[in-house]
């Protein structure tokens, strides 16, 4: 967790996010890049476009900046070396291309969740991160002063094609010294008896040599609310998850239960991609 992207609109969320990030750069010896999206309507194709004037543009620009090194020149940021971008572009195009160009290994995004048709049919920048980000992605909620995974919820199916992401759940919890909490949600729909659902899980991890773990089997009316009440019963710290990146139809039908609880959880959410 070297080097730390957090996207910033200049809300109470962006800053819980910027905090955490923070707390875990100076654990880690890592660097910030504080992102700002100027997102302006066009009419073509290029945001520079003859739809406004330059002095808008520069007027905007200025005072982003300006709220930009207000944020840098906070008594949490001290000793951190943190680097301010400004772009014009849509936000979540502009997240996940500072992501690549600049070779981050964790995005920090804060996020009130959405609800409704918002999420149904707009969906947050945060879920769409979530949704096709190749490096974890981390969602805060609330202010959190002292940010730990000391408990880490960790949800799957345990299948093979979790094997690749669940390396960066290692890597991640060796870094904050996390207990990691295996966990097979059984739900009607998808019901595996204790000793085939503990067969699967012992195998998945005869893979690796990672010690720090539990296994536990808990049944609920569907995933999603047995990630969450598992989670609350443990007073977990963090929640993890893998994320198949679905979209268009597939993901309309389908869902993703991962961003579902992005929009949902209270406790921050980790992610995944497969």
């Amino acid at each position: 967790m070297k080097r730390i992207l957090v996207p910033t609109d200049f809300s109470k969320h962006s800053e819980y996010a910027l905090k955490v990030a923070a707390q875990i750069a100076k654990k880690n010896n890592g660097e910030i890049f504080l992102l700002h999206m100027l997102e302006l309507p066009t009419s073509g194709n290029d945001a520079l476009s003859s739809s406004h004037d330059m002095p808008e543009l520069i007027f905007f620009k200025n005072a982003a900046v300006q709220k930009l090194d207000d944020m840098m020149n906070a008594s949490y940021l001290d000793g951190i070396n943190v680097s301010k971008i400004i772009q014009f572009e849509m936000a979540f195009d502009g997240i996940i291309k500072n992501g690549e160009a600049h070779n981050v290994d964790l995005i920090v995004m804060g996020s009130h969740g959405a609800s409704g048709f918002q999420e149904m049919f707009i969906g947050s920048n945060t879920e769409k991160v979530v949704r096709n980000s190749n490096v974890p992605v981390l969602v805060i909620k609330h202010e959190d002063e002292s940010f730990s995974a000391d408990h880490f919820v960790f949800a799957s199916d345990f299948s093979d094609e979790i094997k690749k992401p669940f390396e960066k759940v290692i890597n991640f919890a060796n870094k904050f010294n996390s207990h990691v909490h295996l966990v097979n949600i059984n739900t009607p729909n998808n019901f595996k008896s204790t000793r085939v659902a503990q067969k699967t899980m012992d195998e998945f991890m005869s893979s690796f040599e990672f010690k720090n773990f539990s296994t536990h089997i808990y049944n609920d009316i569907n995933v999603e609310k047995g990630i969450l009440h598992f989670a609350k019963s443990i007073n977990a710290d963090l929640i993890g998850m893998s994320t198949h990146g679905r979209k268009g139809l597939s993901h309309f039908f389908n869902g993703s239960i991962s961003e579902d609880l992005v929009n949902h959880a209270k406790r921050p959410v980790i992610t995944f991609k497969i």
